[in-house]
């Protein structure tokens, strides 16, 4: 991310001058050499600033604003609980201890959403800040803090800010932390004051992480470059409605009143917004026009299931290059991000009482994205109204995931579509738009940049949004034969690309946040659901009253014409946003008589039952599945399910992909017998994915080889892994090219963790609807210089087993018995700034692991890997926990690294081997539990 921070100095002692003088200099540039370099680190850095910048977490503090003392209570794994006696008071507490435990972390997330990380790493992070800047995240903030965010919440932002500033008040960089002593070398930054817009901005780069099928709308409109309508197809089947069901499985949407109800009695349809037709009946009768549910490519958009324009495909190209460069903030861009959260009714627990599980699936980073944190009130009163533990992100008040003394929720990400990308003709000043040519609204920025001039950009934006493509130079050609239909403006000088994302309109998510943490019942939590208008989750709940429900919250559009699948044409207003799906008929469910709800990035529901279109790119519901089997299994005959039942459902890494393939895969006949001796290792092999396991090693080298061979090779270089080269025909010739001399070398453009085909459930789908047709044309595969030609299944099978095997013997060795799926699926976690570019020994300094992990891509335990780019892991279950509605004290959590962001805290890593092997710590959550807990006690003093 940020560039190299290494300094040194090359001038030499001089002549001249007291020897004592002399020797004083050199010693200190050998000193300086010595740190920078990374020879003597150990002694200096750890003594004099590592230990520094550890907090004070035991004794008292006196904060100026405090309105009465604070205590402030960690256990042994350093994880605080609050308690105040006003809300103000909480909340600055909460800014505090956060700012003690994780300031740079905080502080570097602002600068993301404000778009200056060039204020604090230079140069080389001048293009995402445009790119920030562009999208205005921390504008829209400004706007939501002042005029949609109640009097309420504001005056918590407020408080907070105070409480972190009170931290920061009289400390320089080296006193907060390790990094900014590193900062230091090369430039003289220095952390400003936190005010409430920079935690409500963090909202806004959550939102975009999980802003649903941008990526699969470029991947879409690039692949037309080498592949047709019904190829692409076949790449984007529809969801199998019949074997993983949708989350909302009871209810019908009621066209009478307009809502989405467990008890509906009129018409199941009403007229729908998307492709296709569907009917279906509620407990009334009647029918209508509804969503077909496919992850269709035609009837939408610019290139009405036809060939996307040339011009078109070269700017989606350096649009994506643009994403891929953007840091995240708690994923991998918007690609491959999941969650489980379900929850399971009393009536089937042992306790009597629902149970609630979460695990989102996110990018690891270092220290984790989440903070275990308690809030309470020492008397719940009107002065002083919370009392909510779980977790939240450092820089922001409140939780976001966790339980009160009453209810308790979860979230994954619901995957809505609600982004779109627009087609502009500009035009001198103006875009045309039915026919008439628009002003651009304007605005300047100026981004400083440490240890050099600063820059200034015009950001354009239409009637649609803000111009993506005035950031990059590939995204402003257009092909001069840009192959558009004939409703289209004429090529003129170009085309560009804005972006209609819903995040970028002020919203509410804020006051959410507080809205949740107070909720005591059914009525009250759905009601503060509504304010969660950005990004879109699947809300499940729980109470005390054994109650359990699910709700979709959010923002969703309403589109004229076309479905979001692929862009549109930004001229003409039929294409435009109608409007928004009402709170009300957005789909829920409350105690289902199944008895419990599964949410995991699966269909929300049945297109048959719902009227509008949520999105046409759903996960494919292959972890959502396997959890509710799991479930059902467990209750069947009358079974009671624990909440170590809970976390072992968690920990499951079965293959569903290999349950189908592998019988298969065990009936090709191998003349090698080196090939042969890895096949064997699938014979009894019951699919799960251990680390240790040889097979699931040799399974998930084969399953690769198969994509590679089957898609990965037919797929265009903007989609394949960047320097992975190979000879193919040219993308402009008229028939096939037999001669080998006429092809042309092609190199793949993207990062290996965005790379198609990635080998997720929408692979295990594609695949299992050919599986069957042998001599289907993706099973072709042409000569190498090893290998011959393939035309069937069983003939491109064969040749992945051997390259399998081979590929494996090289970076695992010869011997079979030294063969581990752990050895290949490796997680590193990294400091996402000096830990990934700083110089080597800060990264050694910051960074931890390699681990090795169990686990895999569509896997209950979702430790993802990207099948075209590698078996690294590229994202994990940032954080498990199992809510106890029974007995709070009883409840289960655990984080991926720990409560500490300083690199030599005890508490910087100590839950990650935990976390590794699948255990969860007790979390206290009474007042008597957390005093037995409690290690270290800190009081905060008016």
């Amino acid at each position: 991310m940020p560039p190299n921070t290494t300094a040194s100095s090359g001038q030499k002692p001089g002549k001249s001058g007291r020897k004592k003088g002399r020797r004083a200099r050199l010693i200190l540039i050998i000193l300086v050499l010595a740190i920078v370099g990374g020879i003597a680190y150990g002694a200096f850095w750890s003594i004099s600033t590592v230990r520094g910048s550890f907090p004070q977490t035991k004794g008292s503090i006196t904060l100026d604003g405090l309105s009465g003392p604070v205590d402030v209570k960690r256990d042994g794994y350093g994880i605080p609980q609050v308690y105040a006696s006003t809300d103000e008071d909480l909340f600055m507490a909460q800014g505090y201890v956060q700012a003690q435990d994780r300031f740079y972390e905080m502080d570097v997330r602002r600068h993301m959403t404000a778009g200056k990380l060039s204020e604090m790493f230079g140069a080389g992070q001048v293009d995402n800040d445009e790119f920030l800047r562009t999208l205005g995240w921390e504008r829209v903030a400004e706007k939501e803090y002042k005029s949609k965010l109640s009097p309420e919440t504001k005056k918590y932002l407020q408080a907070y800010a105070k409480g972190v500033n009170a931290y920061l008040k009289g400390k320089d960089g080296a006193d907060i932390s390790l990094e900014y002593a590193a900062l230091g070398f090369t430039n003289d930054y220095k952390p400003r004051e936190w005010t409430p817009v920079d935690s409500v901005a963090w909202l806004k780069a959550m939102a975009w992480d999980l802003r649903g099928n941008m990526q699969d709308e470029i991947d879409r409109s690039l692949m037309t470059s080498r592949l047709g309508p019904k190829q692409i197809a076949d790449l984007y089947p529809q969801y199998p409605y019949d074997r993983n069901k949708p989350i909302v499985r009871e209810g019908q949407y009621d066209t009478v009143t307009g809502q989405y109800s467990q008890d509906s009695t009129g018409t199941g349809t009403g007229t729908g917004t998307g492709t296709g037709t569907g009917t279906g009946t509620g407990n009334g009768t009647g029918t209508g026009t509804g969503t077909s549910g496919t992850q269709s490519t035609a009837g939408s958009g610019l290139t009405n299931g036809t060939e996307a324009p040339a011009g078109l495909e070269s700017q989606l190209s350096g649009l994506y290059g643009v994403l891929d460069d953007v840091p995240e903030a708690v994923g991998v861009n918007g690609n491959g991000i999941g969650s489980n959260s379900w929850v399971v009714g009393g009536d089937h627990t042992i306790s009597g009482k629902p149970l609630l599980a979460n695990d989102p699936h996110l990018s690891p980073s270092l220290p984790s994205v989440w903070y275990q944190m308690g809030l309470h009130c020492k008397s719940v009163s009107e002065k002083c109204q919370y009392d909510v533990s779980g977790y939240t992100f450092a820089g922001m008040p409140g939780v976001i995931i966790g339980h009160n003394q009453e209810i308790a929720w979860g979230m994954t990400n619901s995957g809505a579509d609600v982004t779109d990308l627009y087609l502009e003709k500009l035009t001198g000043e103006g875009y045309e738009y039915d026919d008439k040519v628009v002003p651009f609204t304007t605005r300047k920025e100026k981004i400083d940049v440490a240890g050099g001039a600063s820059k200034s950009i015009t950001v354009r934006e239409t009637n649609n949004g803000p111009l993506l493509s005035d950031r990059d130079d590939e995204l402003v050609k257009v092909g001069k034969k840009a192959g558009v239909d004939s409703a289209a403006p004429d090529r003129g000088d170009g085309y560009g690309i804005a972006l209609r994302w819903t995040a970028l309109d002020p919203g509410t998510s804020m006051d959410a946040v507080f809205a949740i943490n107070k909720a005591t019942d059914w009525t009250s939590f759905r009601k503060a659901a509504t304010l969660f208008d950005v990004p879109s989750q699947n809300l499940v709940y729980a109470d005390r009253e054994n109650n359990i429900g699910y709700q979709l919250p959010g923002r969703i559009p309403i589109r004229g014409e076309g479905d979001g699948s692929l862009p549109s044409p930004g001229w003409d207003s039929k294409y435009r946003w109608t409007g928004y799906i009402d709170q009300d008929e957005l789909p829920n469910e409350y105690n289902p008589k199944r008895g419990y709800i599964v949410t995991a990035n699966q269909a929300v529901v049945d297109t048959d039952k719902y009227p509008y279109t949520l999105t046409t790119d759903w996960g494919y519901g292959t972890r959502s599945q396997r959890i509710s089997d799991l479930i059902a299994s467990k209750i069947k005959n009358g079974g009671k399910v624990s909440t170590d039942d809970m976390r072992q459902m968690q920990l499951d890494n079965s293959s569903e992909i290999a349950k189908l393939l592998v019988p298969k895969l065990l009936k090709i006949d191998v003349a090698d017998k080196d090939v042969r001796e890895a096949q064997k290792l699938l014979e009894g092999w019951n699919y799960t994915q251990d680390a240790d396991s040889a097979a699931a090693a040799y399974f998930n080298a084969t399953w690769r080889n198969i994509l590679k061979l089957a898609f990965g090779n037919k797929l265009p270089k903007e989609l394949r892994v960047k320097g992975q080269c190979l000879y193919v025909e040219p993308t402009d010739s008229t028939g096939p090219v037999d001669d080998e001399d006429d092809k042309v070398r092609e190199c793949g453009q993207r990062d290996a963790d965005s790379a198609q085909p990635d080998g997720g459930d929408r692979w295990f789908e594609v695949v299992r609807k050919i599986l069957d047709d042998e001599d289907n044309d993706w099973w072709s595969a042409p000569k190498t210089r090893n290998d011959k030609a393939v035309d069937t299944r069983d003939e491109l099978f064969g040749r992945a087993l051997a390259d399998a095997r081979w590929e494996l013997t090289a970076k695992l060795g010869k011997d079979l018995d030294t063969w581990s799926w752990g050895r290949l699926h490796r997680l590193y976690l990294k400091n996402q700034t000096l830990g990934t570019s700083g110089p080597g020994f800060l990264q050694y300094m910051l960074n931890r692991g390699p681990y090795n992990m169990g686990g895999g891509e569509a896997a209950v335990n979702a430790t993802g890997w990207n099948a075209a780019g590698g078996y690294s892991v590229v994202w994990v279950p940032s954080m498990r926990m199992v809510v106890n509605l029974d007995n709070f004290d009883k409840s289960k959590w655990i984080n991926l690294t720990g409560a500490s962001g300083h690199a030599y805290s005890a508490h910087y890593i100590d839950q990650t081997s935990k976390w590794v092997k699948g255990e969860l710590l007790p979390w206290a959550s009474s007042d008597r539990a957390v005093d037995k807990a409690t290690s270290d006690t800190l009081v905060l003093k008016p």
